[in-house]
């Protein structure tokens, strides 16, 4: 998606000649060094090796497409790719599966890619301690399946998580399905190993369930969008596969009556697993896309997990708190049954971007403001005329307003960037947050002050040229 605000945003001066022909000519020795230093098979130029790798599935456009795209299969090749990209100025844009939400993988003209999809092992999976050693291009999936050959399983569960990447993961700090109960990435993270803007390795956390010996650099590079370094490898804490599993589904006469009513479960002190609320549009869509009937139902659906040993008992607490504001409750405790309803949610983006381009938000607010929060995007609807899609991690505040445009546009229509503003302006009124896992990329930057405030922002910017002093990483992103 294109932004006519990005320089303004960013604050880059225009290019002068000079400037342009540094660039070049950095550009044509790092091709050069990557060709001598790199094999033959991790080096991909020109544009149809490159153009696919411009974009991320938010859809940001950048100016132009990548230089080149490294092919990493070691942490070797990315430590190569750095450190000529650092001594010759040239900007990295670390990517794992695209997945991305935000513009965090865009990388425009001049720019090299550094594709970590390859390194996709799983290099340590111990039982007995309950963690896995993983490299950044594992699939978020395939690490569940795995553990759960031993009867353990990686709590975090984004709704991509067929696709997405562990690395991609640890750049956004992504929640998920589960978040509810278990927590975000950051939650399942022991240690990784990133390797630094100048092609430095570093280790950081450890294999043990406590530690608190230096600053936790662990939790600093989670979420930091490979703006400070590119992870290669991380520990990451299994959990046993619960012995019980309920799935409750409760229809709703409206969005905000879904909301009130989790609400009602939090101040009830019902701790689901998980709790997806999708309102009447969404389940329109799905339904088209699906051959589904869901939206005949109710104008909001609520999915709800109860797990572990007194998973029947949270369920009955659920179900009785429920009754007083669903028009219709179900409980299942077979898994095929509760797949069925989940794929509802998890087909939910895909089933909207069949209807145009989607600008995909996801602000957060405090637990008891939720129907507020639903109150207030409804209202920036229809104050804009744009169309917006909303469903929600309901258990902890996150929601997804996706608005729906015209594919023909060429960018993104003022009355869609006035919606989202007064969106993210709403959010931060009620005590909430611009993003609560998709990450800032490019396309929530103009929005970033207003939450981080001007020290705070100064001091992220401290940090960022501490790890990166000369801005090759992802420039442009999170800051």
């Amino acid at each position: 998606m294109s932004d006519p605000d990005t320089a303004d945003r960013t604050g880059s001066a225009p290019a002068h000649a000079a400037d342009t022909d540094t660039a070049d000519t950095g550009a044509a020795a790092l091709l050069t060094a990557l060709r001598r230093d790199l094999p033959e098979d991790a080096l991909g130029t020109g544009p149809e090796a490159t153009g696919p790798y411009a974009t991320d599935r938010s859809g940001s456009r950048p100016d132009g497409i990548p230089l080149a795209v490294v092919h990493a299969t070691h942490t070797e090749h990315v430590q190569t790719a750095l450190r000529h990209a650092h001594d010759l100025r040239v900007p990295v844009v670390p990517r794992g599966a695209g997945t991305g939400l935000s513009g965090g993988a865009s990388a425009g003209a001049g720019s090299v890619v550094l594709d970590l999809s390859r390194m996709n092992r799983v290099l340590e999976l111990s039982p007995e301690e309950q963690i896995a050693v993983v490299e950044p291009g594992v699939i978020t999936a395939e690490l569940d399946r795995a553990a759960g050959e031993f009867g353990l399983r990686y709590a975090p569960d984004p709704a991509s998580a067929a696709i997405s990447t562990i690395g991609g993961n640890i750049a956004t700090n992504a929640g998920g399905l589960r978040c509810a109960k278990y927590g975000v990435t950051r939650d399942a993270l022991l240690g990784l190993d990133a390797v630094l803007a100048d092609g430095t390795l570093v280790r950081a956390g450890r294999r043990t369930v406590k530690g608190v010996t230096g600053y936790d650099l662990t939790g600093l590079l989670t979420g930091s969008e490979g703006t400070l370094g590119v992870i290669t490898s991380a520990t990451v804490r299994l959990r046993p596969v619960p012995e019980e599993t309920v799935t409750v589904a409760a229809y709703f006469a409206t969005f905000a009556e879904g909301a009130e009513a989790v609400s009602a479960l939090t101040a009830a002190r019902v701790e689901p697993a998980m709790a997806e609320l999708l309102d009447g549009p969404v389940l329109g869509a799905v339904d088209d896309a699906q051959g589904t009937a869901l939206r005949s139902r109710g104008g909001a659906l609520l999915l709800l997990q109860c797990d572990g040993r007194g998973a029947a008992a949270e369920a009955d607490a659920a179900v009785r708190c429920l009754r007083g504001h669903a028009t219709s409750v179900e409980v299942t405790g077979d898994p095929a049954e509760a797949d069925r309803l989940l794929a509802a949610r998890r087909l939910a983006l895909p089933s909207l971007e069949r209807l145009g381009r989607v600008l995909i938000e996801d602000i957060a607010v405090p637990r008891s403001r939720l129907a507020a929060a639903v109150r207030e995007i409804d209202a920036a609807a229809d104050r804009h005329g744009v169309r917006i899609f909303t469903f929600a991690h309901a258990a902890d505040g996150n929601l997804h307003p996706i608005l729906v445009l015209d594919p023909d546009l060429p960018g993104i229509p003022d009355a869609a960037w006035q919606a989202a503003g007064d969106i993210f302006s709403a959010a931060l009124r009620l005590g909430g947050t611009l993003t609560g896992e998709h990450g800032v990329g490019t396309l929530k930057r103009r929005w970033l002050a207003d939450e981080l405030g001007p020290d705070q922002h100064r001091l992220q910017r401290r940090v960022k040229a501490a790890f990166d002093p000369h801005g090759i990483l992802n420039p442009g992103k999170a800051l």
